[in-house]
């Protein structure tokens, strides 16, 4: 979350109207529960152990460790595809590197106390470590507690939300505890040094950070979801993208039904690949010093332009009331995406809990 606990950034508008709700999140872990949707299914063979863990009030580095400890082997030895939070309970796969296919007893590898909990759900051997990014996505089932707003409008907002969808912006977790994560990439780019590992967070928060700029001005002129002429397409579920082209009756049917998505710039060196008045935004949208410093130091690391769809729509959104004042709500995202950019659309969530 930000510095003032809120699930969204600061400036970045709505893009269905204005909040319709107050509430918290995260009052105790089981209110924030996601679990990784696998990508691909275990080999079957190898020298790799894939276990699926559940944990609670722990990170995905600390679980990680502690595997190892279990294991007897270095932390280079385990591999999990995407980070999860401390203050959650959290469903994903890690794999660790056993070269004489010797499995320590997985009833072993559990921790069961009133601030940390793990244990093992499945384990199957597998051909290769698992690498970061190696996830279809993930499910979601939030709870919000003390929501404040009327369960009418509430309940319309999330009907459009299922309908039209809502800004693919990044999350707050790019952008670091207090969201100072862009203002080290700058001092970055004016030669402080850093560590590996860091550098890869900043310019990750220095691209993020352009992108937000972009799709929020998109946003502001209602055309996030409706085409620019000059635009960049990209396939839905894929990273592919086709371009621009003149509009037409099938681009707009393929639109309408979310096979297709408008995109904005992942920042680095080359050309835009939006030409005309999709182009002239995205310039406009990145004027100004600091925007000019953040992307004449991507352009500098080597980047390259990519592109991110601007579009986002959750699957399977469902909701329920539970006691007074509480609300469920159930949906999963594609990878890269990011769920507190969906409560943020709803309107003001406080987080109690702080991501570790």
């Amino acid at each position: 979350m930000n510095a003032t606990g809120h699930a969204a950034e600061p400036g970045l508008p709505r893009a269905l109207g204005a909040a319709v709700l107050r509430a918290q999140i995260r009052t105790q872990p089981e209110d924030f529960f996601v679990e990784e949707m696998a990508g691909f299914e275990p080999t079957g063979s190898g020298e790799h152990l894939l276990l699926t863990i559940e944990k609670r009030g722990m990170n995905t580095a600390f679980a990680a460790q502690r595997i190892a400890q279990w294991a007897g082997v270095g932390d280079v030895a385990i591999g999990y595809a995407g980070l999860k939070d401390r203050h959650a309970v959290t469903r994903q796969r890690f794999s660790v590197h056993l070269p004489k296919r010797v499995s320590p007893d997985t009833a072993t590898l559990q921790l069961d106390g009133p601030g940390e909990a793990l244990r093992v759900i499945d384990a199957q051997w597998h051909a290769k470590k698992l690498p970061r990014g190696a996830l279809a996505g993930n499910r979601f089932v939030l709870v919000l507690r003390e929501v404040q707003g009327e369960p009418a409008a509430i309940e319309a907002r999330l009907q459009a939300i299922a309908a039209r969808g809502l800004p693919n912006y990044f999350g707050e977790q790019r952008f670091g505890r207090g969201g100072d994560n862009v203002a080290q990439a700058l001092a970055m780019f004016a030669g402080r040094r850093v560590r590996r590992e860091q550098r890869t967070l900043l310019l990750s928060a220095a691209r993020s950070e352009l992108f937000n700029r972009v799709l929020a001005a998109r946003v502001k002129s209602q055309c996030w979801d409706e085409p620019l002429e000059g635009e960049v397409w990209m396939l839905d579920g894929s990273r592919s993208v086709f371009g621009p082209e003149p509009w037409s009756d099938e681009l707009a049917q393929r639109l309408g039904a979310f096979d297709i998505h408008p995109t904005g710039p992942l920042w680095g060196r080359g050309t835009l690949r939006s030409t005309g008045e999709c182009e002239a935004l995205e310039v406009a949208a990145l004027d100004g010093s600091d925007a000019a410093a953040l992307r004449a130091g991507l352009e500098a690391e080597g980047l390259k332009q990519e592109r991110r769809a601007l579009r986002l729509r959750p699957e399977g959104l469902q909701w329920r009331w539970l006691e007074e004042g509480s609300l469920e709500v159930g949906f999963s995202l594609p990878a890269g995406t990011y769920a507190t950019v969906v409560l943020a659309e709803l309107g003001d969530i406080t987080s109690l809990g702080r991501d570790g």
